[in-house]
């Protein structure tokens, strides 16, 4: 029964997962996503913050990085990262919630059934491991990388969501600052 159960739920996340694909594709085909983001750079401080949204997403990363170096470039450096570092939160804390409640509940489900996954799940448990899981999701998110492998991370180590939002906005303020000041330097 459980084996089942686990299918179920792996086949929900794949659907979601597909769907996201999916309207990516279609923001993407229809130009939609370029008109945001572009519509975005001139819109300055609501155009970071919309940015930062999509600065978080594998699908939607390197236009919302061109967007963001643009946007820094017309305005404030400090500004820019500091509107875009808010919605990249807000990007964040969704993938967080679904990757830490959804997800990382049905892989713990499947690894107890063999030894192996019982040490892989003893070591996501260890202080220091989770302080490693701290430090290097953190440069992750800090990175053009996309979030959804940092978050994944964050997730096993079951950290708290007061915890991951200003672990978030630190990462994500100092990445943008680091795209403003590249594209400053181009």
């Amino acid at each position: 029964m459980l084996q089942k159960e686990s299918r179920g739920f792996l086949a929900q996340d794949l659907s979601i997962i597909f769907f996201s694909i999916l309207m990516t594709l279609v923001l993407i085909k229809t130009e939609a996503l370029s008109t945001i983001l572009n519509g975005a750079v001139s819109l300055k401080l609501l155009g970071s913050f919309i940015a930062g949204i999509f600065f978080t997403s594998v699908f939607t990363t390197v236009p919302a990085i061109v967007t963001l170096g643009e946007i820094s470039l017309h305005n404030s450096l400090y500004l820019t990262a500091l509107f875009g570092a808010c919605g990249a939160v807000l990007g964040d804390l969704v993938i967080f919630r679904f990757i830490r409640d959804r997800l990382s509940e049905h892989l713990t489900v499947l690894m107890e059934h063999t030894t192996y996954w019982k040490r892989v799940r003893a070591l996501f448990r260890l202080r220091y491991f989770r302080w490693l899981t701290f430090l290097l999701g953190g440069l992750i998110i800090s990175s053009p990388f996309p979030d959804e492998i940092a978050i994944s991370l964050l997730g096993f180590s079951k950290m708290k969501t007061r915890t991951f939002i200003p672990l978030s906005f630190i990462f994500n303020f100092i990445g943008i600052i680091l795209i403003g000041l590249v594209s400053r330097s181009i």
